[in-house]
């Protein structure tokens, strides 16, 4: 869905998927028209920040100097024209006004949501073109009582983590200000090296696990923010999750081959293996390849921290 909405606007071709090795099957099926080039491989999880910076490198040896999109594949859009229309906004603020800048899309928050950090823009500004504003600062993830005086104040943006930007901006950025993980990757071999997959994994393991809002957005003088309505969703926890699954008339959420008896208000996912819930009571169970995840549902969020160690 990600790549067909930006297909709108530019060519498959220029369309690179970042992902892990075990997962290079799964893009090549869901995106035949792919070249097979374009899937970047991620040895390890090193969240956002080392990531962004390999991708970069890797497209700019094949482009040079590029306007590059980062976006996540965990989002639902509504509005995919008006998705289209803030990048190509983006692109026209970066290519004809300033090139150093890093345009975030900030999404008008239609509710005081604890889950996202919020991007602020200064009150009463004007906008340089078209809907764009210098950032005044990131905000993290806000209590309720905090989300709703971001609400009330009406200069937060719920941060998307969508990013456009000049290659050779972003890469100056972590040479200034993310030093050690602009060390490690900034003398890849060639793409087309035989030895770049062998180098890379040997120096990916070193970098440090830092996302890209605290690595440079937090602490580049170059970011710039356009406010958005087009009906964004992170679909990216199991609680987001359950926006899109309709609950049974015992409040059960199945996703899979799920049978319940007198069980109800659980959430039950499997991705392989039939599971049968009898008596249970507001628990989740996750069955995924390898590893089967029970618990109560006020520890769902956690579960997120076990995918790290358990691999899943």
């Amino acid at each position: 869905m990600t790549v067909s909405r930006v297909k709108k606007i530019m060519d498959i071709s220029k369309v690179f998927v970042v992902t892990a090795e075990r997962y290079k099957w799964l893009v090549r099926e869901q995106l035949p028209d792919l070249p097979e080039k374009n899937i970047i491989i991620e040895p390890i999880g090193k969240s956002t920040a080392p990531c962004i910076l390999l991708s970069t490198i890797y497209i700019n040896q094949i482009y040079n100097n590029p306007t590059i999109a980062v976006l996540s594949s965990d989002a639902s859009i509504d509005d995919s024209d008006a998705f289209c229309k803030s990048l190509q906004i983006a692109e026209k603020f970066i290519e004809k006004e300033e090139e150093k800048a890093i345009v975030t899309i900030g999404i008008t928050p239609s509710r005081p949501e604890t889950g996202y950090g919020y991007i602020k823009y200064p009150v009463n500004s004007k906008s340089i073109l078209k809907k764009v504003y210098k950032v005044e600062k990131f905000v993290e993830k806000p209590n309720e009582e905090k989300a709703k005086q971001y609400i009330e104040a009406g200069n937060y943006l719920w941060n998307a983590g969508i990013f456009v930007f000049k290659a050779n901006s972003m890469i100056n950025e972590f040479k200034t200000r993310c030093k050690e993980t602009y060390r490690i990757l900034k003398d890849l071999p060639k793409i087309d090296n035989d030895k770049y997959m062998d180098n890379l994994k040997e120096r990916y393991a070193l970098c440090e696990s830092i996302s890209i809002d605290y690595a440079i957005m937090e602490k580049s003088d170059d970011v710039y923010v356009i406010p958005s309505t087009f009906g964004w969703d992170d679909v990216g926890t199991w609680r987001a999750l359950l926006r899109y699954i309709k609950p049974d008339e015992e409040g059960n959420y199945k996703k899979g081959n799920v049978d319940t008896y007198d069980a109800k208000n659980n959430i039950i996912y499997t991705s392989n293996k039939k599971v049968v819930l009898l008596g249970a009571e507001d628990i989740f169970c996750i069955n995924s390849d390898d590893v089967i995840i029970i618990g109560k549902k006020e520890n769902l969020p956690e579960v997120h921290e076990l995918r790290k160690k358990y691999d899943f």
